[in-house]
């Protein structure tokens, strides 16, 4: 019997071999092949003390999650403790917003009428960094609108509470911009893709780069900036990082006193999308802690033919046909459906 603890994605990829794994876009994830070792994201109650009592890597949340390092033989014993409620592994993250100006209301909220600028609010960004040179992102004097950067690809100096990356204060960025050619020396953190700096620029660049022309929405905010860890083959962060980069957000938001408004423009195809996953319940939950928005783009996978509907009589057999997608990694399908009858499918290739 799987155990009722651990979803089922996890079950199944501690039922695979290791050439299972390996060839599989989900199954590996969150598992590290050299140190022997899972990632796992756990909702608890009570204290993790236990846990930490036996060596294992813990990274406490808000509202009872955690981010949990552990041997895979070690699983077994942590379902057990009554402590824990729910074992989940993490998935991979997409980029999920290309092109959001141009379907934005920008012109109405800046408007005489309203003057919506994000004066006295944070805007956070969860992306893959930012360029903290880029003048949209400081003020007229110079000096930078980013309160504080946790880049979790930097190894060093991690902030409290968690075990990865670097975390740069306003004061780090500052000396950083009066160094000129020397800044990086100071903050090493790079979005070497872009995409985060872009995704900054829209929701609260100031516009100083382009006289006015481009300014974003929040042009008075200040920011925080979290850069997903993404040190691996398939170049994309894990969820367990999210969930680690939204309460940071969140805390650092009560410690300013300040309203905060969090995008996350990454996102991911896979389950049931019913809300009951460990991550959709966090980022629920933690919606509800302090002043706080969390926005998540749509994706862009509209026109990817990567949804089937149909219905499944117990009476006849059904012929679904399904439009499926090759990638590098190879064909991926997935099939949901929301009940607990067991299901029979037969895959015919050509």
């Amino acid at each position: 019997m799987k155990d009722q603890k651990l979803e089922n994605l996890l079950n199944l990829a501690l039922d695979a071999t290791e050439e299972e794994r390996e060839k599989s876009v989900e199954l590996s994830v969150g598992y590290d092949w050299e140190e022997k070792v899972w990632e796992v994201i756990v909702k608890y109650s009570g204290d993790l003390e236990t846990v930490r009592e036996r060596g294992i890597d813990v990274v406490e949340l808000l509202n009872g999650y955690a981010i949990l390092t552990l041997s895979e033989t070690e699983l077994d014993w942590l379902s057990q403790i009554p402590a824990i409620e729910y074992i989940e592994k993490p998935k991979r993250l997409f980029f999920a917003i290309e092109q959001a100006r141009a379907a934005s209301c920008i012109e109405q909220v800046q408007s005489d009428s309203l003057n919506l600028s994000g004066r006295n609010c944070i805007v956070c960004v969860i992306d893959s960094g930012i360029d903290y040179e880029h003048p949209d992102f400081r003020n007229a004097d110079g000096s930078t609108r980013i309160l504080t950067l946790w880049d979790q690809t930097v190894i060093g100096n991690p902030p409290k509470g968690y075990s990865v990356g670097t975390e740069y204060t306003r004061e780090d960025i500052n000396r950083a911009l009066e160094a000129g050619s020397g800044a990086s020396s100071i903050v090493r953190s790079r979005d070497l893709s872009g995409h985060g700096t872009a995704v900054a620029g829209i929701a609260a660049g100031n516009g100083r780069a382009s006289e006015g022309r481009y300014r974003g929405v929040a042009t008075e905010s200040q920011l925080i900036i979290v850069k997903l860890g993404n040190p691996r083959v398939e170049s994309f962060p894990r969820t367990t990082e999210l969930m680690q980069g939204i309460d940071y957000v969140v805390k650092k938001a009560l410690e300013y006193g300040q309203p905060v408004a969090i995008n996350i423009s990454f996102g991911n195809t896979y389950g049931a999308h019913d809300g009951n996953s460990l991550l959709e319940q966090f980022i629920q939950d933690v919606a509800n802690k302090w002043k706080s928005v969390i926005v998540i783009g749509t994706g862009n996978e509209g026109n990817t033919a990567g949804h089937v509907s149909g219905t499944v009589s117990d009476s006849e057999d059904m012929v679904i046909e399904l439009a499926v997608q090759e990638n590098e990694t190879g064909l991926n399908l997935q099939i949901w459906k929301n009940y607990a009858d067991s299901m029979i499918i037969e895959i015919i290739t050509p």
